[in-house]
């Protein structure tokens, strides 16, 4: 569990002042006006999408095979526009780290469903919010954060200090973190009504997983560690689904899982999981990462990369 992390002088050694010069350019930056940082934000991206090739590579075959029927120049339509978001990602996170309180109300936006969460804690149970990888889930966490906090279920960053102000940005809307691998650290905070955040829908290997449809691909490897968590008696599960809008406002919806779920056939409780997700991506699909090999797992150990 992390909720008070501490600055360590280790972190003024050389190695890494580059990271020191690029979170202060971010901080810097996250002071300008938000329309400014948008247009930068898309500026960045159009240069993503010219010299990253191999991430807008990704970006294309992911996009191909989840929409097949969907014309070519639609697809490459949305590819720029969801490298342009990858490109104000990089500023939204600044935006949720270190934006004062009233800052963040400016830009708060509708949140539908939130008694759903109200009810499964009333009842004396934790909420396992299950949410999708969207590009601006930093700013959304924070939004979220300021309705009730939650705990965050993540992935430590391999350079400390960058996993330092991340830490110290997602504290503002979070009561604690907890590290993947702490099982049963999740377990207990469920124990103790707390809402949750899991991300399930990225492809962490062959282990602990099953193959379930995703929008057209119907064999993707997906985690069955979201069952595990939703079969704990201590609580009931929830999805989670966000947009930055047009307006410059980050919506958010709380939505209710299907009746007893899980029921506990993996391929059915997966399935139901996955769409979920599609449900947040179409709401935005832009705004995803699909920079990610979400593919990357196959049935058959043997069969070639899709991403070849």
């Amino acid at each position: 569990m992390v909720n008070d992390p501490k600055f360590k002088l280790l972190f003024l050694h050389p190695k890494f002042w580059l990271t020191w010069i690029g979170t202060t350019i971010l901080y810097l930056i996250s002071w300008l006006p938000f329309k400014l940082q948008i247009v930068m934000g898309k500026g960045i991206g159009r240069l993503l999408y010219k010299y990253f090739k191999k991430r807008r590579h990704i970006a294309e075959r992911n996009i191909q095979l989840c929409f097949p029927d969907m014309p070519k120049e639609q697809q490459s339509q949305l590819v720029v526009k969801n490298m342009e978001n990858t490109g104000i990602a990089i500023f939204e996170s600044g935006m949720s780290w270190w934006w004062p309180q009233w800052r963040v109300k400016r830009h708060q936006g509708e949140i539908k469903g939130f008694h759903h969460i109200e009810n499964i804690q009333a009842s004396g149970k934790g909420v396992l919010m299950l949410v999708p990888h969207m590009l601006h889930l930093e700013m959304a966490g924070r939004m979220m954060g300021e309705t009730q906090n939650g705990v965050g279920f993540y992935r430590p960053h391999n350079n400390t200090l960058l996993e330092y102000f991340m830490t110290k940005g997602r504290l503002r809307s979070n009561e604690y973190l907890i590290g993947k691998k702490d099982v049963k650290g999740l377990l207990k905070a469920l124990s103790k009504q707390k809402l949750c955040y899991y991300l399930p829908d990225q492809d962490y290997g062959r282990k602990r997983c099953e193959f379930v449809p995703f929008f057209a691909m119907s064999q993707t490897g997906t985690t069955t560690g979201t069952t595990l968590f939703a079969s704990s008696k201590n609580c009931e599960t929830v999805g989670f689904s966000s947009k930055r809008t047009a307006e410059g406002k980050y919506d958010i919806e709380i939505t209710p899982m299907f009746e007893n779920f899980p029921v506990g056939n993996e391929t059915e409780d997966l399935t139901r999981v996955n769409q979920h997700i599609e449900y947040a991506v179409n709401n935005a699909s832009e705004q995803y990462m699909w920079l990610h090999r979400r593919f990357k797992t196959r049935p058959d150990k043997d069969a070639p990369s899709v991403y070849k």
